[in-house]
């Protein structure tokens, strides 16, 4: 009889998207990260996608000394892989975004593979009423923002990393994104294999179509061939119906309250913890299991937990 495969299950915590006043779940102190991400892991995720936030109004930040308030203690308490962001939020610079990574030595980082436009206004038909003062402009002001990644931009992240050891979650929002990944493959500065994140349905990048979902797949099979490890990352009700998909033809899935605030129609997550065990039904259904910490550093050839500066 065959083994079950072995899925990795991200889970993205709080994220740069959704703003405190969407969810009363979305965790937004340092205590809130850590309990969520400690959860996350104790659900099923192998890997658990970081970002900060500022405690007094929950905007978006990556400042360091943030990070250090919930990564050693989720560390000591879970052997769980742990990734930082570099992409912070749209409307910062790359030295602001890299510093986390830069200074704390992650196993694991996201990266954006280009830049893009990166709509979030159309939220403000659902979501009208907001507890603190930044929170409408973030969004309105979104339909005239470029999140910035450009070449240099990225070869600037990769090079600094590469001291570090850190690993990337490639995120793939269009598919020329992942020519771009193909392209610092080649160049030598992001290594195999590519842990890819095609990410689906956010106003800006490639929808959520099957079609489009294939359309990667066949993409990355292409340029990179056996050289990359894939997941799928649906946003908003997009979640689990491709992610299922993805599953279904061997891909990994990233759930989490980054990418989703809902647990089906109308109904918001109560956790990130929630989202990683509906995740796992559909994996274990599928007659795979779910992947340990410690076998998603083995296929990502991450250089461990004890390797890191935190």
């Amino acid at each position: 009889m065959a083994k079950a495969k072995p899925v990795i299950i991200t889970c993205a915590v709080t994220g740069a998207i959704h703003t405190p006043s969407m969810s009363p779940h979305l965790p937004i102190t340092p205590d809130e990260i850590r309990d969520a991400a400690l959860g996350a892991a104790e659900a099923g995720a192998a890997i658990v996608h970081l970002h900060a936030r500022n405690p007094e109004n929950g905007q978006p930040s990556q400042d360091v000394n943030l990070f250090r308030q919930f990564l050693p203690q989720i560390k000591k308490q879970s052997d769980v892989v742990i990734n930082i962001t570099t992409g912070g939020a749209p409307n910062m610079g790359v030295e602001e975004r890299l510093q986390p990574t830069l200074l704390l030595k992650p196993e694991l980082a996201s990266l954006n593979m280009g830049s893009m436009n990166f709509g979030l206004y159309e939220m403000l038909q659902r979501f009208q009423d907001f507890k603190y003062d930044w929170e409408r402009p973030y969004l309105e002001e979104s339909d005239d923002r470029i999140f910035r990644n450009t070449f240099r931009d990225i070869t600037y992240i990769l090079e600094s990393c590469t001291k570090n050891g850190t690993r990337f979650e490639v995120e793939c929002y269009d598919i020329g994104h992942i020519y771009a990944a193909q392209h610092f493959v080649q160049r030598g500065l992001l290594k195999t294999p590519v842990f890819l994140q095609s990410v689906f349905g956010l106003r800006g990048g490639i929808g959520g179509d099957p079609e489009d979902l294939m359309h990667m797949r066949r993409t990355a099979d292409r340029l990179l061939g056996k050289d990359y490890v894939w997941s799928i990352l649906g946003a908003g009700r997009n979640q689990i119906p491709l992610a299922t998909m993805g599953l279904a033809i061997g891909s990994n899935a990233r759930v989490g309250l980054e990418d989703s605030l809902w647990d089906g129609p109308g109904q918001l997550a109560a956790s990130n913890a929630q989202q990683v065990r509906r995740i796992r039904t559909v994996i274990e259904a599928l007659g795979h299991r779910v992947a340990t910490p410690d076998e998603a550093r083995e296929i990502l050839q991450l250089k461990g937990r004890n390797q890191v500066d935190f």
